[in-house]
């Protein structure tokens, strides 16, 4: 069994789009998800606030004042006129207006006789604008005006102002420290990271041990080679094992190493207080939770290769495996589901939820028990399934 694990490991990173799953693919992903995110996000945002908007204003002569306000921004406004034209719609869709701003007739700058004052503002709200907040620093200005002469007018200091404009305050007292608050926001994402990336470091290997063998006509000469047959299933197995779990380790380390440079280099407090946060301790036992998890993958992908003739369909079983993964890791992310009851023996998605929990520091550490219970069943009966695969001989040469 050994002879053989060392054999294909030695082959396996040989291999340099193995060496590519399992190396370079980790190490590069999490920074350049993170780079590329940043980069587009903030380029759109840069973007949505600096473009010149088209616009139009109907009724300007009942707020001259605000009308003026938008012409003497031309760095920001551009007014096109629109005549009778009332279709704003289809000026907006076909991209000669950004947005049309209506004011009503009666309208006044004293809300204490007038009343509540609305301006109708028509735009095309389904993409990255901005129109609404830009229009929006605008007319806040004038509507602070109107409510400060109105204050004035009823002789109200500054607190029976604050109580008139908001009556009711909630003050929320939240217990939840930093890292719970963050950790259940974006926890929920890193088991499908891993997840993922495990899964495609064990794949490669694993369509080569079975179905590549089958394709260069080797696995024949194992087959007659005078050891038992579980010997060269496990040796096999061991092999792709150790790609996925190399992968896993790379994985962890890249995150927490990308993290910490990602958060000094780029001044990101709270990316910074959440890795000073979360312990060794926390990365350790995520990464042994992923010890039968890879298990799981490497049996399932090798009874998979072994079923395969061909090296392409081995790929095409396994493309479709990867959905089955996702499944689990997605009920993880649903409102509701913990790692409570259940779901602390339900295979992958436990494993998904405790990560989560590592993550916000919120884990129940003897629901590990009742983890590696169900995914060590799990796994066993999976590789047991495969040595029983591989002793079939209509499976082999079909």
């Amino acid at each position: 069994m050994w002879l053989i694990f060392k054999k294909e490991f030695k082959e396996l990173i040989r291999d340099r789009k193995t060496i590519m799953f399992m190396v370079v693919l980790p190490v590069l992903l999490f920074p350049l998800i993170i780079g590329v995110t940043v980069f587009f996000t903030s380029s759109a945002i840069k973007k949505a606030e600096s473009e010149v908007l088209q616009y139009a204003i109907v009724g300007d002569a009942f707020a001259p004042q605000i009308a003026q306000a938008f012409v003497d921004d031309t760095e920001h406004f551009e007014r096109v006129d629109i005549g009778d034209n009332t279709d704003y719609a289809s000026l907006i869709k076909s991209e000669t207006l950004d947005f049309v701003l209506v004011i009503p007739e009666g309208f006044g700058g004293d809300i204490l006789a007038s009343g509540q004052q609305k301006l109708s503002l028509y735009l095309n709200d389904a993409g990255l604008n901005k129109v609404m907040s830009r229009v929006s620093d605008i007319t806040d200005k004038f509507a602070s005006e109107y409510q400060a002469t109105a204050f004035g007018t009823l002789g109200l200091n500054t607190e029976q102002q604050a109580a008139l404009i908001e009556p009711l305050v909630i003050e929320k007292e939240n217990i939840a420290d930093d890292r719970e608050v963050w950790g259940e926001r974006i926890g929920g994402l890193l088991p499908y990271f891993i997840f993922f990336l495990c899964l495609q470091g064990a794949m490669a290997p694993a369509a080569d041990l079975g179905a590549g063998e089958k394709e260069r006509g080797t696995l024949e000469t194992l087959l007659i080679s005078p050891m038992e047959r579980y010997k060269l299933v496990l040796g096999k197995f061991l092999t792709i094992c150790a790609a996925g779990l190399i992968t896993a380790l790379i994985t962890v380390t890249s995150m927490a190493t990308w993290g910490i440079v990602i958060s000094q280099g780029m001044a990101i407090e709270f990316v910074a207080e959440i890795m000073a946060l979360v312990g060794i301790l926390d990365f350790v036992l995520i990464f042994f939770m992923l010890i039968p998890i890879v298990a799981i993958f490497a049996s399932a992908l090798l009874t998979l290769s072994i079923y395969a003739r061909s090296f392409k369909e081995a790929q095409s079983y396994m493309g479709a495996m990867v959905m089955v993964i996702i499944f689990p890791v997605l009920i993880a992310m649903m409102p509701g589901v913990e790692l409570k009851g259940g779901w602390v023996w339900v295979p992958l998605t436990n494993v998904a939820l405790a990560m989560k929990e590592l993550f916000k520091g919120t884990m129940d550490y003897f629901a590990l028990f009742g983890i590696f219970t169900s995914t060590a069943a799990i796994a066993a009966l999976l590789i047991t399934f495969c040595v029983y695969w591989f002793n079939k001989e209509k499976v082999l040469f079909r």
